[in-house]
């Protein structure tokens, strides 16, 4: 059932990505952009409603009261194409630092562009990076909240790991709060693969840390705070969902942290949680 469920979610999530940037595009690039937002943020609530629905995936979102105004950076986990999205619709007017690669796509690219986010060569040293600081700084000033991913690319849950020290350094630029989000969207739609897990999860949205730290207490806060965040929900998460089939990072981490890692990872839908208080997707 978790394979036919999986094929049924990705052919519909696909479809109403490409279909909704076909119609909705002269809508889109006629609105300002701060009232365009609304475009891909309602592509956002179809898909969480698409997997709610086909894969039987629900989520809830806790600490969204950590969200300070104005301009901060959100500092999330990074382990599946999910989280690249997700939290869209909590966001104002959210900001990425992403490759330019992306922005040579067809019609996406264009959406990039409208929504002024900022690309770089991730190749590029020295005045390239000055000048994505400079972009970042700019925008920040127009309170909107830059989105990082502290350690760069997708990690499979439980994995050590592996933080970087630019975004330190963008801390220390930008004088602004960071918030740390700790999630597991990878045991339910892991990285390079089809299969999309049922289930239920949570984001924890952590309280904000404030600016004005040194580049190394903040790392290790950021790194510190996080990981027993994640290491908490980790054990929580596997609790509530003992059908899942653990990636071995996960069996690993589990071990070390001394909680219980052996389930039967059979096929049986599960029971679907309602989110607390409404947040999230049921």
């Amino acid at each position: 059932m978790t394979v036919l469920r999986s094929l049924a979610f990705n052919a519909a999530f696909y479809a109403n990505l490409v279909l909704r940037m076909l119609v909705f595009s002269p809508v889109f690039f006629a609105l300002p952009r701060e009232r365009a937002w609304r475009v891909p943020k309602n592509w956002v609530r179809a898909s969480h409603w698409l997997q709610a629905k086909i894969a039987r995936t629900t989520f809830e979102i806790e600490g969204l009261e950590n969200i300070p105004e104005g301009g901060y950076i959100l500092a999330p986990k990074h382990q599946s194409f999910w989280d690249t999205y997700a939290l869209l619709p909590w966001l104002d007017d959210p900001v990425y630092i992403l490759k330019r690669e992306l922005m040579w796509i067809p019609l996406f690219g264009w959406y990039i562009a409208k929504m002024r986010m900022i690309p770089v060569d991730r190749g590029a040293r020295g005045r390239v990076m000055a000048r994505v600081l400079d972009r970042a700084k700019e925008e920040m000033r127009k309170g909107r909240q830059l989105i990082i991913y502290p350690e760069g690319t997708r990690r499979p849950p439980g994995a050590e790991p592996e933080y970087k020290f630019g975004v330190a350094r963008i801390y220390a630029d930008l004088d602004v709060p960071v918030v740390p989000v700790a999630m597991h969207p990878g045991l339910f739609w892991p990285r390079r693969q089809f299969l999309r897990q049922p289930g239920h999860f949570k984001v924890r949205i952590l309280p904000p840390i404030p600016p004005g730290l040194g580049r190394e207490a903040f790392h290790t806060r950021l790194v510190e705070e996080t990981e027993a965040a994640s290491d908490a929900l980790l054990i929580e998460t596997v609790r509530d969902n003992p059908h899942l089939v653990l990636p071995e990072s996960a069996r690993s981490r589990l071990r070390t942290l001394h909680a219980p890692a052996e389930h039967p990872g059979g096929d049986a839908d599960p029971p679907r949680p309602a989110p607390a208080n409404g947040r999230g997707c049921a």
